[in-house]
């Protein structure tokens, strides 16, 4: 008998987002039905709590809601109350930097620098000034200039606080490199890979193929938006098999993998969507069609209504 479902965790861009980048008026309606039947709506992104919490605004979500950010590395309440946070060890990216010096132009180390009110401090974001990421992420440097500090060399950033995330951004071909290099160290695993004694960074992958686009995240071991949905799953005292989980790309798989409804959407990569259908996953329409509300809808219309 399949359980009551009790949590859905959404991925945000390309998937609760439309192309617009903000919510429909549909998929708002969709989160509030699902909240009034006494299921938590949870959102999983990849962005920053501050910079995820924008667009999120208008659809009236909970505060006491969870929203887990850079990739699982850190969950906090939608009204910003650190409920959980991995930090990545000072020494272990040092490492990286080194290690994937012929990208450095390319990375960006991330601090959880949110404060109680949910807002960051500038410094929140670092690269180096010589970087090469206007040519590939030009948007969304902009919209978070004010977080940004520019350092002559990148190990600058790297004498106080531990970060909680890096990443590569670039064309998918030079970011597949990088993912291979890194992989092929012991201390990483690669995207979808268990971690092992040895491992001290885990790797995700985000491919937006129109626009020859990789983001390759780099983070504590472990991490994923899975081990922040068990994390969440414990504190909320329900299990995997309660929860669905929708996204549209392959920083999203592990939850995907972890959940008793995974619900993949039709915008993402062709490879990721051969993936879901050769396991019986849900796919629904794609972000510019609403495809959040369509499956959630249909996931509540199957259920009967619980008090």
């Amino acid at each position: 008998m399949t359980e009551r479902l009790r949590l859905i965790a959404i991925d945000m861009d390309g998937t609760l987002l439309g192309p617009d980048g903000q919510v429909s008026a549909r998929n708002r309606a969709a989160l509030r039905l699902a909240h009034e039947r006494g299921i938590e709506v949870v959102v999983a992104t990849g962005r920053r709590h501050s910079y995820a919490i924008g667009p999120l605004r208008a659809c009236d979500i909970c505060p006491e809601n969870a929203l887990i950010s850079s990739n699982g590395t850190v969950i906090r309440s939608f009204g910003a109350d650190l409920l959980h946070r991995e930090h990545m060890p000072i020494e272990t990216a040092r490492w990286i930097v080194e290690h994937a010096r012929d990208f450095r132009s390319t990375l960006v180390i991330t601090f959880d620098t949110t404060q109680p009110n949910g807002e960051e401090a500038r410094g929140s974001l670092v690269c180096e000034t010589g970087h090469n990421l206007t040519t590939t992420i030009n948007k969304w440097m902009e919209a978070n200039a004010r977080f940004f500090e520019h350092v002559a060399k990148i190990e600058d950033a790297l004498q106080g606080e531990p970060p909680i995330q890096m990443m590569l951004c670039g064309p998918i071909e030079r970011m597949r490199a990088a993912e291979r290099l890194l992989s092929a160290h012991p201390k990483v695993a690669a995207p979808g890979q268990e971690p092992t004694a040895e491992t001290e960074i885990t790797l995700h992958r985000t491919e937006y193929p129109e626009r020859d686009l990789s983001i390759l995240d780099i983070l504590p071991a472990g991490v994923s938006k899975a081990s922040a949905l068990l994390r969440l799953a414990e504190l909320r005292g329900i299990t995997p098999a309660q929860m669905m989980a929708i996204g549209d790309n392959w920083n999203d798989l592990a939850m995907l993998r972890l959940v008793g409804r995974p619900v993949v959407m039709a915008n993402a990569p062709a490879d990721l969507l051969e993936l879901a259908r050769n396991h019986g996953w849900e796919v629904v329409p794609g972000h510019e069609a609403d495809g959040v509300a369509v499956a959630i809808e249909a996931i509540l219309q199957a259920e009967p209504a619980h008090r």
